[in-house]
């Protein structure tokens, strides 16, 4: 199928060959009719797959009869709204809308927060007919009486399963109440969860479902390797993977942000050009450490899970798991950004023995076995060593008293026969209070001996053990006896 069978025009059909693009993917040839026809959509696809056209060449088109090239913002009223979960992703969506619609007199934005209101609000007021937001920063504007929502005919949400995972139902809710109630509506998502369902049944009208792969199926052209590395050595095996395999490109994955910066700072002292990409930088740090990994200025880029789902980067050959996320759902958003329109890609983790539940959720989801194999130039260590020091650390008399058993004892040295003779009372283990310890008592003079019982607390009744005591005498009392 080709994109002059989709019955697109022909402005958007010659920005899509300007980006040599001839065939649609799956999604788009699935999806553009319905949304060219004014159907909602339900849309499930794996990422990478080109979600991001599937809804904006046919809104686009939607859009065409109703641009004006008027310099009057009236003429300009908002009429398409995406929202998305992050800024990087906005930018993409944003770019993709100003690429394919660069023929057309329709006119493009995009807000997020992390930067100054105020060009935004400048660029609001000149009027847009297609704006791409978040849902944070699109309230924020809401409220400042800077955007008119009053218009809006087509709502697109995008990610939406990453929307609700990051607690903007709430946002998307509060949004959804200042628009027409009548509207097209088009959910796009690479995984949907039983939240997104019940959010689709809220918002979409008969909608049509489209789904082109297996629920939360990775790209079928991604290499899966697993590196079996103690917590403690996943640094150096990074640093011996990069320069053993001469990786150029490599996009690492880290839990936290502080993780991010650090593991960011290693790589550079280590003669490896390195930056990282989180939630506590600025806007224009994130995109300028995108800017230089894209441009190759840098070999590494560290980025947390706020970036598995906005990264748009053209043939990135290698993904790097240096922690495992704690779902299954986002291993696949991570690796979706490699992979990537037809092309290869590597996506390698680093796995350690605390880690190992989450690699066999990650295998059931994707429901086969990812292939082990050892670092190049050889493990650093052997998992069952860090096991063996792990409890060793955590039971180290027990561990000790088990290589002691069968050993025979020491001659008794010089320094150790001077010693005080210890009372071995001290060395008996302590047993609680419950326990029947029976204790014998010697018979007073005149009496028989008494058959051995238990001694009792006299509080109680409790049964308790005897314990040696340690008696002071005064100094003065010891030189008069």
């Amino acid at each position: 199928m080709a994109f002059d069978s989709l019955e697109l025009t022909p402005e958007l059909l010659r920005a899509v060959v300007d980006e040599g693009y001839t065939e649609p993917t799956p999604v788009q040839a699935q999806a553009i009719p319905l949304v060219l026809a004014g159907r909602d959509v339900m849309a499930q696809a794996q990422t990478g797959t080109g979600k991001t056209a599937a809804f904006t060449l046919p809104i686009l088109q939607r859009l065409q009869p109703l641009a004006s090239s008027s310099p009057s913002p009236a003429r300009h009223p908002l009429r398409a709204l995406v929202l998305v979960p992050t800024r990087e992703l906005a930018v993409q969506v944003y770019d993709s809308a100003k690429t394919y619609g660069k023929y057309l007199p329709l006119r493009s934005a995009v807000v997020y927060g992390g930067v100054d209101m105020d060009a935004q609000i400048k660029e609001l007021h000149a009027g847009v007919e297609f704006l791409v937001a978040t849902p944070g920063r699109l309230l924020d504007h809401a409220q400042n009486k800077t955007v008119n929502l009053s218009r809006v005919e087509i709502l697109v949400l995008d990610e939406a399963d990453r929307m609700l995972d990051m607690g903007f139902m709430p946002d998307i809710k509060r949004i959804l109440g200042l628009l027409p109630p009548l509207r097209q509506n088009l959910l796009f998502s690479a995984t949907f969860s039983d939240d997104i369902k019940r959010l689709a049944d809220q918002i979409l009208r008969q909608p049509v479902k489209v789904e082109v792969a297996r629920k939360n199926a990775p790209a079928e052209l991604i290499n899966h390797v697993v590196h079996r590395v103690s917590r403690d050595r996943k640094r150096s095996a990074l640093v011996r993977m990069l320069r053993a395999k001469d990786l150029k490109q490599v996009l690492v994955f880290v839990a936290t942000k502080q993780g991010a910066g650090r593991l960011a700072r290693e790589l550079v002292r280590e003669g490896i050009e390195a930056t990282a990409i989180h939630g506590d930088k600025t806007q224009p740090e994130r995109e300028k450490a995108l800017n230089e990994f894209k441009e190759n200025k840098v070999r590494v880029l560290v980025a947390t899970d706020v970036a598995a789902r906005g990264l748009d980067i053209e043939d990135l050959p290698h993904v790097v798991n240096f922690e495992l996320p704690n779902t299954p759902e986002d291993y696949v958003h991570r690796i979706g950004r490699t992979g990537r329109a037809g092309k290869s890609g590597d996506a390698t983790s680093l796995v350690s023995d605390d880690e190992m539940d989450r690699l066999r959720d990650i295998e059931k989801l994707l429901k086969f076995r990812i292939s082990v194999e050892p670092l190049p130039g050889g493990d650093l260590e052997a998992p069952a060593r860090e096991t063996e020091a792990r409890e060793r650390r955590q039971a180290p008399r027990e561990r000790r008293g088990r290589r002691e058993e069968g050993r025979s004892p020491a001659p008794p040295s010089a320094a150790s026969a001077k010693a005080p003779r210890r009372d071995p009372i001290f060395d008996q283990p302590y047993e609680p209070t419950g326990a029947a310890d029976e204790v014998e008592e010697a018979p007073l003079p005149g009496e028989q001996a008494a058959t051995p019982v238990a001694r009792r607390h006299s509080l109680g009744g409790r049964r308790h053990r005897e314990v040696p005591a340690l008696f002071l005498v005064p100094p003065t009392r010891r030189k008069q006896g």
